[in-house]
Protein backbone atom coordinates (compact mmCIF):
# COMPACT_ATOMS: atom_id res chain seq x y z
CA UNK A 1 0.00 0.00 0.00
CA UNK A 2 1.11 3.40 -1.18
CA UNK A 3 1.84 6.33 2.13
CA UNK A 4 -1.18 8.56 1.43
CA UNK A 5 -0.62 12.12 0.25
CA UNK A 6 -2.10 13.40 3.54
CA UNK A 7 -1.39 16.75 2.91
CA UNK A 8 -3.97 17.00 -0.33
CA UNK A 9 -6.73 14.67 1.97
CA UNK A 10 -9.49 16.44 3.81
CA UNK A 11 -12.34 14.23 4.25
CA UNK A 12 -12.24 10.78 4.80
CA UNK A 13 -14.82 8.80 4.49
CA UNK A 14 -14.96 4.68 6.15
CA UNK A 15 -17.47 1.82 5.43
CA UNK A 16 -18.26 -0.05 8.19
CA UNK A 17 -18.84 -3.24 7.82
CA UNK A 18 -15.48 -5.58 6.08
CA UNK A 19 -13.57 -2.57 6.54
CA UNK A 20 -13.79 -1.34 10.26
CA UNK A 21 -15.68 -4.23 11.40
CA UNK A 22 -14.80 -7.98 11.05
CA UNK A 23 -17.15 -9.22 7.90
CA UNK A 24 -17.24 -12.58 9.71
CA UNK A 25 -20.53 -11.14 11.55
CA UNK A 26 -22.53 -10.41 8.68
CA UNK A 27 -21.41 -13.45 6.29
CA UNK A 28 -21.98 -15.93 9.27
CA UNK A 29 -25.35 -14.45 9.83
CA UNK A 30 -26.50 -14.43 5.96
CA UNK A 31 -25.23 -17.56 5.07
CA UNK A 32 -25.34 -20.18 8.04
CA UNK A 33 -27.54 -18.13 10.97
CA UNK A 34 -30.34 -17.06 8.89
CA UNK A 35 -30.70 -20.06 6.56
CA UNK A 36 -30.69 -22.31 10.23
CA UNK A 37 -33.57 -20.39 11.78
CA UNK A 38 -35.13 -20.03 8.65
CA UNK A 39 -35.28 -23.79 7.92
CA UNK A 40 -36.46 -24.05 11.67
CA UNK A 41 -39.12 -21.59 11.83
CA UNK A 42 -40.60 -23.01 8.51
CA UNK A 43 -40.11 -26.60 9.14
CA UNK A 44 -37.99 -27.66 6.29
CA UNK A 45 -34.35 -29.23 5.81
CA UNK A 46 -31.85 -26.36 5.79
CA UNK A 47 -30.77 -27.40 2.33
CA UNK A 48 -33.89 -27.05 1.17
CA UNK A 49 -33.49 -23.22 3.33
CA UNK A 50 -30.70 -22.40 1.52
CA UNK A 51 -32.43 -23.01 -2.11
CA UNK A 52 -34.99 -20.74 -1.42
CA UNK A 53 -32.80 -18.27 0.38
CA UNK A 54 -29.68 -17.96 -2.30
CA UNK A 55 -31.81 -17.17 -5.26
CA UNK A 56 -33.22 -14.43 -3.20
CA UNK A 57 -30.03 -12.98 -1.86
CA UNK A 58 -28.97 -12.83 -5.40
CA UNK A 59 -31.68 -11.28 -6.77
CA UNK A 60 -31.84 -8.29 -4.67
CA UNK A 61 -27.32 -7.92 -4.27
CA UNK A 62 -26.38 -4.54 -4.87
CA UNK A 63 -30.01 -3.07 -4.50
CA UNK A 64 -31.28 -0.97 -1.06
CA UNK A 65 -33.43 -3.96 -0.39
CA UNK A 66 -30.49 -6.67 0.19
CA UNK A 67 -29.60 -4.03 3.00
CA UNK A 68 -33.00 -3.42 4.50
CA UNK A 69 -33.71 -5.76 7.58
CA UNK A 70 -37.66 -4.27 7.39
CA UNK A 71 -37.62 -5.51 3.16
CA UNK A 72 -36.09 -8.64 4.35
CA UNK A 73 -38.54 -8.93 8.00
CA UNK A 74 -41.19 -8.90 5.72
CA UNK A 75 -39.97 -11.01 3.26
CA UNK A 76 -38.81 -14.11 5.15
CA UNK A 77 -41.70 -13.85 7.61
CA UNK A 78 -38.98 -13.72 10.59
CA UNK A 79 -37.37 -11.09 12.49
CA UNK A 80 -34.18 -10.15 11.15
CA UNK A 81 -33.55 -7.58 13.96
CA UNK A 82 -34.18 -10.33 16.74
CA UNK A 83 -32.01 -12.66 15.21
CA UNK A 84 -29.15 -10.39 14.50
CA UNK A 85 -28.90 -10.34 18.17
CA UNK A 86 -28.80 -13.94 18.45
CA UNK A 87 -25.19 -13.80 17.28
CA UNK A 88 -24.37 -9.99 17.84
CA UNK A 89 -21.25 -11.72 20.02
CA UNK A 90 -19.21 -12.13 16.65
CA UNK A 91 -19.69 -8.17 15.73
CA UNK A 92 -15.51 -7.18 16.41
CA UNK A 93 -13.61 -4.57 15.07
CA UNK A 94 -10.48 -4.77 12.98
CA UNK A 95 -7.32 -4.93 14.11
CA UNK A 96 -6.29 -1.32 14.86
CA UNK A 97 -9.31 0.48 12.87
CA UNK A 98 -9.89 2.73 16.29
CA UNK A 99 -6.38 3.37 16.78
CA UNK A 100 -6.69 4.75 13.02
CA UNK A 101 -9.74 6.50 13.33
CA UNK A 102 -8.25 8.12 16.67
CA UNK A 103 -5.16 9.47 14.77
CA UNK A 104 -7.64 11.07 11.89
CA UNK A 105 -9.60 13.00 14.58
CA UNK A 106 -6.22 14.30 15.93
CA UNK A 107 -5.16 15.39 12.26
CA UNK A 108 -8.59 17.50 12.17
CA UNK A 109 -9.60 15.37 8.91
CA UNK A 110 -13.57 15.47 8.31
CA UNK A 111 -14.63 12.40 8.92
CA UNK A 112 -17.62 10.13 8.44
CA UNK A 113 -19.02 6.44 8.20
CA UNK A 114 -21.12 6.11 4.87
CA UNK A 115 -22.49 2.46 5.46
CA UNK A 116 -25.09 0.61 3.12
CA UNK A 117 -26.35 -1.05 6.00
CA UNK A 118 -29.99 -0.08 7.44
CA UNK A 119 -29.66 2.08 10.67
CA UNK A 120 -31.19 -0.98 12.64
CA UNK A 121 -28.09 -2.45 11.76
CA UNK A 122 -26.14 0.56 12.57
CA UNK A 123 -27.26 0.65 16.12
CA UNK A 124 -26.70 -2.95 17.07
CA UNK A 125 -23.06 -1.94 16.03
CA UNK A 126 -22.82 1.08 17.54
CA UNK A 127 -24.13 -0.72 20.77
CA UNK A 128 -21.16 -3.40 20.53
CA UNK A 129 -18.61 -1.23 19.21
CA UNK A 130 -17.91 2.31 20.21
CA UNK A 131 -17.84 4.11 17.21
CA UNK A 132 -19.70 7.36 17.30
CA UNK A 133 -17.32 9.82 19.16
CA UNK A 134 -14.94 9.14 16.12
CA UNK A 135 -17.04 10.58 13.59
CA UNK A 136 -18.19 13.70 12.25
CA UNK A 137 -21.36 12.04 10.65
CA UNK A 138 -22.77 8.63 10.21
CA UNK A 139 -24.66 7.87 7.46
CA UNK A 140 -26.77 5.50 6.31
CA UNK A 141 -27.60 4.98 2.54
CA UNK A 142 -31.17 4.15 3.55
CA UNK A 143 -31.03 8.05 4.75
CA UNK A 144 -31.02 8.82 0.89
CA UNK A 145 -32.91 6.24 -0.94
CA UNK A 146 -29.97 4.96 -2.71
CA UNK A 147 -26.99 2.61 -1.98
CA UNK A 148 -23.70 3.36 -2.32
CA UNK A 149 -22.83 1.45 -5.73
CA UNK A 150 -25.85 4.00 -7.61
CA UNK A 151 -24.32 7.40 -8.38
CA UNK A 152 -27.61 9.48 -6.82
CA UNK A 153 -25.90 8.34 -3.31
CA UNK A 154 -22.40 10.42 -4.23
CA UNK A 155 -24.57 13.36 -5.15
CA UNK A 156 -26.84 12.97 -1.96
CA UNK A 157 -23.65 12.94 -0.01
CA UNK A 158 -22.19 15.83 -1.59
CA UNK A 159 -25.27 17.95 -0.86
CA UNK A 160 -25.85 16.54 2.56
CA UNK A 161 -22.22 16.31 3.38
CA UNK A 162 -20.13 18.72 1.40
CA UNK A 163 -17.31 17.00 0.73
CA UNK A 164 -14.54 17.52 -2.24
CA UNK A 165 -14.59 14.72 -4.21
CA UNK A 166 -10.62 15.54 -5.24
CA UNK A 167 -9.41 15.87 -1.42
CA UNK A 168 -11.15 12.46 -0.02
CA UNK A 169 -10.39 9.52 0.53
CA UNK A 170 -12.62 6.64 1.02
CA UNK A 171 -12.41 2.98 1.94
CA UNK A 172 -14.34 0.28 1.17
CA UNK A 173 -14.53 -3.63 0.88
CA UNK A 174 -16.93 -3.54 -1.95
CA UNK A 175 -14.86 -3.22 -5.31
CA UNK A 176 -18.49 -2.52 -7.07
CA UNK A 177 -18.84 0.70 -4.73
CA UNK A 178 -15.49 1.73 -5.16
CA UNK A 179 -15.77 2.36 -8.48
CA UNK A 180 -18.68 3.89 -8.22
CA UNK A 181 -16.68 6.55 -6.46
CA UNK A 182 -14.10 6.55 -8.75
CA UNK A 183 -17.40 7.24 -11.12
CA UNK A 184 -18.14 10.11 -9.33
CA UNK A 185 -14.86 11.48 -8.74
CA UNK A 186 -13.51 10.41 -5.35
CA UNK A 187 -9.89 10.78 -5.89
CA UNK A 188 -7.90 8.72 -3.21
CA UNK A 189 -9.67 5.13 -3.21
CA UNK A 190 -8.30 2.04 -1.25
CA UNK A 191 -10.06 -1.74 -1.09
CA UNK A 192 -9.58 -4.11 1.97
CA UNK A 193 -7.46 -6.84 1.33
CA UNK A 194 -8.97 -9.32 4.29
CA UNK A 195 -12.32 -8.04 5.18
CA UNK A 196 -13.47 -11.47 6.38
CA UNK A 197 -10.62 -12.45 9.51
CA UNK A 198 -11.75 -16.13 8.14
CA UNK A 199 -11.66 -16.34 4.87
CA UNK A 200 -7.84 -14.64 4.30
CA UNK A 201 -6.96 -12.06 1.85
CA UNK A 202 -8.91 -11.34 -1.62
CA UNK A 203 -8.19 -9.80 -4.79
CA UNK A 204 -8.73 -6.12 -4.82
CA UNK A 205 -8.01 -6.23 -8.23
CA UNK A 206 -7.31 -2.17 -9.85
CA UNK A 207 -7.27 -1.07 -6.47
CA UNK A 208 -4.66 -0.47 -3.71
CA UNK A 209 -5.50 -2.13 -0.67
CA UNK A 210 -5.16 -1.29 3.04
CA UNK A 211 -3.74 -4.28 5.32
CA UNK A 212 -2.74 -2.65 8.45
CA UNK A 213 -4.25 0.38 9.92
CA UNK A 214 -1.23 1.49 11.51
CA UNK A 215 0.79 1.95 8.56
CA UNK A 216 -2.32 3.56 6.64
CA UNK A 217 -1.86 6.16 9.06
CA UNK A 218 1.84 6.71 8.62
CA UNK A 219 2.86 10.44 8.05
CA UNK A 220 -0.28 11.66 8.85
CA UNK A 221 1.05 13.48 11.43
CA UNK A 222 2.89 15.75 9.47
CA UNK A 223 0.21 16.47 7.09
Amino acid sequence: MPQLPWADIDTVLLDMDGTLLDLHFDNHFWLEHLPQRYAEHHGIARSQADAELLPLFREHAGQLNWYCTDFWSRELKLSIRELKREVADLIALRPDADTCLAALRNAGKRVALITNAHRDSLSLKLERIELAPYFDRLISSHDYGFPKEDQQFWFALQQDFGFEPKRSLFIDDSLPILRSARQFGVAHLLAVREPDSRKGPKDTEEFAAVEDYRRLIEGLGGA
